[in-house]
């Protein structure tokens, strides 16, 4: 049995407009990397060169771990090495990645062979570290890879393979975000909401099903709306309005907030012209006086071993 042992997973998008908390897609935007190296001290040590907590208990990853100990009683200590390249706070499923990365590597460390649902209920302990909540959303995308919708009681993972032609262009605008984002962009969402607009977003969350069983990307990108959440969110993001009709015109299918946001998400195809939409995303959060970053990615496959 060896005793080291690296694993990747990939960024997420949460959502995708009409699904709230219950859609995921893995994105290969950014991958975080994690090692775990069996010590004989009995500790959990968190080493890493990024500005996170190294506090096992108030780490993603560190959390994961010391769940996964105690359940499965494991003697030895445990070195968690953290690469973060997902950056933290812009919805790109950055606490996700470092969870479901360290649940991956534990299960291969130990040959546990651990069932895709069990892996992605120990990664979504990990984000009570972050948001101070279990959301299995982004863990499940990152764990899994591909398109996953997230049934809870009891927990129930289903994976699609999204279409091959499928293109994202996501706009990482350059602002603060506050410390605990998650907790602020949950707190505008409206408490009670019209049975119409839950009709809307229903009929658009399954036709995204549909578009990503029948291989269709322009379905899902067009039946990405969303009129409950991203309205009463997009007031945190300064120029998000001018960004989505900005995309929209030069050709993307469907443009939402990248799970709780700042990033902005838009969906398309390989025939589209992407550096046109991303500019124009650009442009848009130009006019709000904020620059942003710009990344044209596909979906991911899930957590891996790094070869």
């Amino acid at each position: 049995m060896g005793s080291k042992i690296t694993v990747i997973a990939p960024s997420s998008t949460a959502n995708l407009g009409p699904g709230f908390d219950v859609f995921g897609l893995a994105v290969d935007a950014f991958y975080d990397e994690i090692t775990l190296t069996k010590r004989t001290t009995k500790k959990v040590t968190i080493v890493t060169d990024d500005e996170i907590p190294i506090n096992p208990e108030k780490n993603t990853a560190g959390l994961v771990i010391l769940n996964m100990i105690k359940k499965f009683k494991t003697k030895d200590g445990i070195e968690i090495k953290i690469k973060k390249n997902v950056p933290a706070g812009y919805g790109m499923g950055s606490s996700a990645a470092s969870a479901a990365a360290a649940a991956v590597a534990f299960d291969k460390l130990y040959h546990l062979k651990l069932k895709g649902n069990s892996l992605v209920e120990f990664a979504g302990m990990g984000e009570k570290a972050s948001a101070g909540a279990v959301h299995y959303d982004n863990v499940a995308a990152s764990v899994l890879g591909g398109f996953v919708i997230v049934r809870k009681n009891p927990l129930d993972i289903i994976k699609i393979e999204p279409p091959k032609d499928l293109r994202m262009c996501i706009a990482v605008p350059r602002l603060a975000v506050p410390k605990k984002k998650t907790k602020v962009s949950r707190s505008v969402i409206p408490k009670k909401i019209k049975l119409e607009d839950s009709i809307t977003n229903l009929s658009n969350a399954s036709a995204i099903v549909a578009g990503f069983m029948n291989k269709d990307s322009q379905l899902i990108g067009r039946s990405i709306k969303d009129v409950i959440v991203e309205p009463a969110r997009q007031h945190l993001i300064p120029g998000f309005v001018g960004v989505k009709k900005n995309a929209l015109k030069a050709g993307a299918f469907g443009v939402t907030i990248s799970g709780a946001g700042p990033s902005v998400i838009a969906f398309s195809t390989n025939s589209s012209n992407l550096k046109k939409i991303s500019l124009a995303m650009k442009n848009g959060f130009k006019i709000a006086d904020l620059d942003c970053q710009t990344i044209i990615c596909k979906p991911s496959y899930g957590a891996s071993v790094k070869k």
